[in-house]
């Protein structure tokens, strides 16, 4: 029987995208099957560079990403693509929390393999509708901002939670109203019921970030928002900036308290 936080750092290294994300699909059912073991305290070790990612896109500063008009096929294209790798980036991100931190409970890894399999769903969607626009997910450049977060926070797991899936993808809910309203305007009905489905999903992600932020500053004794602004600070996350989404912050776990600092 295959283990599960292994099995994890095999997909992360897989470079195809296709087999990447069925790798994810075929993982999540085992683990519904009961068919894959899970050892939380198991040391294991990557051996290759990860993540593992095709050859393109091309990776450039995030300010060398080009805005393109959405009048344009072609600038609607680069939309998508920009939202299929973030997508991408974020199931490498969930499968990095699966074999990276042991000794987690038993909830913590099937939580965030349901995460890496709805992201595995997102990415899918958004590649099949870059290509009825004639694209393909490498066409045009992307970004590393996300990996470069989950390199940061390595080491220490309450660092990951709070600034990848309570920070980076937080900021996709305060994005997600506005992109989706500019692709519906632009004409481009089919990009925004994919949107509304990475939504709704994704308020869940962020949730399982908060759940487990929450147990580890529980565990560790620490206070949540204290702890989070020392966090952001030491590892030099990105400031949040307005305008914020706060009903789906509210539905995602964010308290009143820590919806009040983001006024600050």
């Amino acid at each position: 029987m295959k283990e599960l936080r292994a099995a994890a750092l095999a997909c992360l290294c897989e470079r195809d995208t296709k087999r990447k994300t069925g790798q994810v699909s075929a993982m999540r059912s085992a683990w519904s099957a009961g068919a894959i073991a899970l050892d939380p305290h198991r040391d294991i070790k990557a051996t290759i560079n990860i993540p593992g990612r095709p050859d393109r896109p091309l990776l450039v500063p995030p300010l060398e990403v080009k805005q393109r008009s959405m009048r344009t096929q072609e600038g609607r294209a680069a939309l998508i693509h920009a939202l299929a790798h973030i997508e991408f980036n974020a199931i490498n991100l969930a499968l990095d929390a699966i074999w990276r931190f042991a000794g987690m409970p038993p909830d913590y890894y099937a939580d965030w393999l349901h995460v890496a399999d709805e992201e595995a769903l997102h990415f899918s969607l958004l590649s099949a509708h870059l290509q009825s626009l004639g694209f393909q997910y490498g066409d045009f450049p992307g970004h590393g901002s996300l990996w470069e977060m989950a390199e940061k926070t390595g080491g220490d797991v309450l660092a990951r939670i709070a600034l990848v899936p309570r920070t980076l993808e937080a900021r996709g809910l305060d994005a997600s109203p506005a992109v989706r309203a500019k692709l519906a305007q632009a004409g481009d009905s089919r990009a925004a019921e994919i949107l509304d489905i990475i939504l709704r999903d994704e308020i869940g992600h962020v949730a399982v970030g908060n759940r487990w932020y929450n147990w580890l500053c529980l565990e560790r004794g620490l206070d949540p928002v204290a702890t989070y602004a020392m966090l952001a600070q030491q590892h030099k996350a990105p400031p949040l900036r307005g305008p914020f989404n706060l009903d789906a912050r509210r539905a995602a776990g964010f308290t009143d308290a820590e919806l009040a600092a983001l006024a600050v």
